[in-house]
């Protein structure tokens, strides 16, 4: 019997409606398919009903890859490494039009969701993403201006990714079953084109600078990053506000001011 390391956040899918529903999100059909966390290869069985052209699935724990292997070893279609995918080159892929599905690790969903929006080929080489976060990181991520839940994952999430759907996972359809839900997103690339940021770190560390004490005002931190003339010169910008006051467009056009030093 295969049992859940917590050690890894290891919840496994269940529930064959759920996972047919998630599947339906893209078509699978002759594309090219990668998957991350795949576990016992629930999703995966699905993916692989549906006759992908290609199939890539990345399994950290060495156990199950090594299950998965044998279960698909007779499909011709399916690459499974055992890797982490945190470490996992991702520019190595060459995968025209690729599809991404990952039943994320609540402990590292974060993480995993900003490696995909550092990818340094911009338009990437994936055109959708359907990932599943606990429902409290989602509602970070997909956080509107101005709301509770707006911050640095749903300012630099929102500059490279536009939400096509979501839905609520309820604990009952994992085993063993969490404390809380689930939310599955289905993101697709954008090429933002108002703004001509060179590089995704610098906005990213514009945002943690700003937002390392987000209860108090910016104009210390803000101070750090530009001039007095700088900061006159961004049109709404007052060094008065907390940093979940300001829009996503300034933290845009800060990060172009900050480029151009």
């Amino acid at each position: 019997m295969i049992y859940a390391k917590k050690s890894l956040g290891q919840n496994f899918l269940i529930d064959k409606n759920i996972i047919k529903k998630i599947i339906n999100l893209t078509e699978i059909r002759n594309n090219n398919i990668l998957e991350i966390g795949p576990g016992k290869g629930a999703l995966t069985e699905e993916i692989l009903s549906r006759k992908p052209k290609s199939l890539i699935v990345i399994e950290k724990d060495h156990f199950l890859a090594l299950e998965l292997k044998k279960k698909f070893f007779k499909n011709k279609k399916i690459k499974i490494y055992n890797k982490d995918i945190l470490d996992f080159d991702l520019d190595k892929i060459d995968k025209a039009n690729l599809k991404i599905f990952g039943n994320l690790p609540y402990n590292i969903s974060s993480q995993i969701l900003v490696k995909f929006l550092k990818t340094k080929k911009w338009p990437p080489v994936f055109n959708d993403l359907v990932f599943m976060f606990q429902k409290e990181l989602a509602e970070k991520i997909i956080g509107k201006y101005p709301s509770k839940d707006y911050g640095r994952l749903s300012i630099i999430s929102n500059f490279r990714l536009k939400i096509i759907k979501k839905f609520i996972i309820s604990s009952n359809c994992f085993f063993p079953k969490p404390k809380i839900n689930s939310m599955i997103i289905h993101f697709q690339p954008i090429n933002n084109k108002n703004y001509k940021i060179k590089d995704i770190n610098n906005l990213e560390k514009i945002t943690n600078a700003l937002f390392s004490n987000k209860r108090k005002m910016i104009n210390k931190n803000i101070k750090k990053i530009l001039s007095d003339t700088e900061i006159k010169n961004i049109k709404n910008l007052k060094i008065n506000l907390r940093p979940a006051d300001l829009s996503p467009d300034l933290y845009y056009k800060i990060t172009e001011f900050y480029e151009k030093k």
